[in-house]
């Protein structure tokens, strides 16, 4: 039978010699490369002192944008629910009543705003189909949690605080502190 590949090498079947069969060679050779990767750098990371860094393009958790006066930019037009392939995202659209004009930018606002995380693929065209770039994907990651209604995040989770009123939690939010 003839092979395909032509890649098959003939086996040496001829018999061991003493050093060989002492296996000397192969436990000296063994050995030699597991010195070599002991004096190597280690690749891990010790986590919670260290972390490592993200690429430019990483999309992590969701994050409602308020504007330079604090008002939500959020106008519930609903395409950023409509554009998410997973169907991670409810929202209820209400109507602004008067003296709220500091709290929301247009005459609709989002009244309820949930992601549910768990179903979230983190392709950001929820991002990209916001036309007030209400929303974002952060820098940071999920956390964990053991129950199933700790991924869902509602509209206060999202929010960034107010610039105005909580101008130090702002910046700690943004890393900036």
């Amino acid at each position: 039978m003839q092979n395909l590949t032509h890649r098959s090498k003939d086996v040496d079947r001829r018999p061991l010699s003493l050093w060989e069969k002492m296996y000397i060679p192969s436990v000296a050779k063994g050995m030699s490369i597991t010195f070599g990767h002991m004096f190597k750098k280690v690749p891990t990371i010790r986590y919670p002192e260290e972390t490592r860094p993200f690429s430019p393009v990483f999309r992590g958790l969701h994050v409602l944008n308020r504007d330079e006066e604090g008002r939500e930019r959020c106008t519930a037009c609903g395409l950023c629910a409509v554009a998410c392939p997973a169907e991670a995202i409810t929202m209820e659209a209400a109507e602004r009543k008067a003296g709220e004009e500091n709290l929301y930018r247009e005459e609709k606002y989002a009244a309820r705003y949930e992601i549910n995380m768990l179903r979230c693929i983190f392709c950001g065209l929820c991002e990209e189909a916001c036309p007030k770039d209400a929303i974002y994907l952060s820098e940071t990651f999920a956390p964990s949690n053991y129950a199933r209604k700790g991924f869902i995040y509602g509209k206060e989770d999202l929010l960034i605080p107010d610039p105005k009123t909580q101008a130090s939690d702002l910046a700690a939010a943004k890393g900036q502190e």
